[in-house]
């Protein structure tokens, strides 16, 4: 033991979750915290844009929800109006990202003049999902059409769900073309159950809970029921991958503070 050195003991005695309210439980007589909404991140991306005006380009409340996570809960939701008219016969790939950088492209373009101030940063999604055949299947457009998409599902068992997020966000420099831009598409592998009878789809169905949804099913609701299990992200199925949307946050934000370091460099030689 001779000769071995240790740290000294950090001077700041860490925060104790003892100090949050507590309330007796009715089980064992042990103390259980009292409900209450967990800290925002703390990151530095994330603070930066907190009490700036951040537009989410789609009326999706589960997107707007899964921003709140991670602390965006001021977000100023303007949907993007032209219509989503590309081609089928695109690669599911190629699909999702061109709808949803049309959505990021058409936003932006009108919000970047806007009275209120430009936006600090646009975020847009768009999600499908995928049969084993490659066919394309958004929101089912009546109840047949519902019940035929879910049969297909269940009967192939499993399926792919595609989303694509693009985030901009206006520079600070006048470097063409005036802002950043960032994008990906995350895929997730869905498999429903073997168990799922036509019963069931009829009733999950008239619930009316799918009509809204990308395959016709909510997975985050009552259309659990019908999934066995799924590879891959759960978020990207209910429609925003969270963690590669943060990631593209962070990425636009540092690229125009990387070009502002690299002029200022430039002007000081």
């Amino acid at each position: 033991m001779s000769g071995v050195k240790y740290a000294p003991a950090p001077v700041e005695i860490p925060p104790s979750y003892e100090s949050t309210a507590t309330v007796p439980s009715k089980t064992l007589g042990m103390k259980a915290p009292v409900g209450r909404a967990p800290l925002p991140l703390d990151l530095p991306a994330l603070t930066s844009i907190r009490d700036r005006r951040v537009i989410l380009a789609s009326a999706s409340p589960r997107r707007r929800q899964l921003l709140a996570q991670i602390g965006l809960t001021n977000v100023a939701i303007v949907p993007s109006t032209v219509p989503e008219a590309f081609p089928k016969t695109l690669s599911p790939f190629e699909y999702v990202l061109q709808t949803a950088t049309q959505k990021a492209m058409t936003v932006y373009s009108a919000q970047i003049d806007n009275p209120d101030g430009e936006p600090a940063l646009v975020i847009a999604a768009d999600t499908v999902v995928v049969s084993p055949r490659g066919r394309i299947l958004e929101k089912p457009r009546h109840e047949a059409d519902h019940i035929s998409m879910l049969k297909e599902l269940r009967d192939s068992l499993s399926h792919k769900v595609y989303t694509a997020v693009v985030v901009m966000a206006p520079l600070s420099s006048a470097r063409d073309p005036g802002y950043a831009f960032e994008s990906t598409v995350e895929e997730t592998t869905v498999k429903f159950s073997r168990d799922v009878s036509d019963e069931l789809i009829l009733s999950y169905v008239r619930t009316r809970e799918g009509a809204d949804k990308a395959g016709g099913y909510g997975i985050q609701g009552i259309g659990a029921i019908l999934v066995d299990r799924i590879e891959g992200s759960f978020d990207n199925v209910v429609g925003l991958p969270l963690r590669p949307t943060l990631a593209l946050i962070e990425k636009v934000l540092q690229d125009d503070d990387d070009f502002i370091e690299e002029f200022a460099e430039g002007e000081e030689e």
